[in-house]
């Protein structure tokens, strides 16, 4: 199974959810199931639901300043239908492009331990292994890329994380490493909009070529 919707394996986090839609009654406040294309060449994997943008709506980042860079990014680069993501009914359509979490339910203080991310990689594993042959994942962030690397059971040590480095991780599959375009990476310029960029404009050219 890619996704269960009603998965309780992490108490932690069950709990804490629990609490947030107590004080926010309309928000999703449950695990945030991926976004686009079921059979696309290319997945992002970010690290977890942001309090006030995908635990809230209920899609992968839309409605905080993450998603600002990253659905602005591939409506430029073709990968969706238009550049702004602000509720799951804006009429967004993702092309060629999935979008999903390392860990699919909001962690407190956005911090996953790592038996939650352990307990949510087998949902990874499989999104990871459903793609089709030439594929492309892009990981944000030095989370993400670990749990890429664990979905797929090979050694941490061999695929270190950099912004901008490419893993062939086998025949079919490459990994490219991004920084997060979470509000303080792209605020200290860690992430710069070209940064991002160079990112897609490589995972197009890829995907063209394959």
């Amino acid at each position: 199974m890619i996704f269960n919707p009603r998965c309780r394996r992490c108490l932690r986090l069950v709990d804490f959810l629990g609490q947030v839609k107590k004080d926010n009654p309309n928000y999703h406040a449950a695990p945030v199931a991926p976004f686009g294309d079921a059979k696309a060449r290319l997945l992002i994997v970010g690290l977890a639901p942001g309090m006030h943008g995908a635990n809230a709506t209920g899609r992968p980042f839309t409605g905080d300043h993450a998603g600002i860079l990253l659905y602005q990014t591939l409506f430029e680069f073709g990968f969706s239908n238009q550049p702004e993501a602000i509720s799951r009914k804006d009429g967004l359509k993702l092309h060629n492009c999935r979008i999903t979490n390392a860990v699919k339910c909001l962690p407190p203080q956005n911090k996953p331990i790592g038996s939650e991310i352990n307990n949510c990689n087998r949902f990874l594993q499989d999104e990871i292994e459903s793609m089709p042959s030439n594929s492309l994942v892009i990981g944000l962030g030095s989370i993400a890329h670990q749990a890429i690397i664990k979905a797929l059971g090979l050694r941490q040590k061999a695929f270190s994380f950099a912004h901008g480095k490419e893993h062939p991780l086998n025949d079919q599959l490459l990994l490219i490493d991004s920084y997060h375009c979470s509000r303080y990476n792209t605020q200290t310029r860690r992430l710069t909009t070209p940064m991002f960029q160079q990112i897609f404009s490589r995972a197009r050219e890829y995907l063209n070529c394959q």
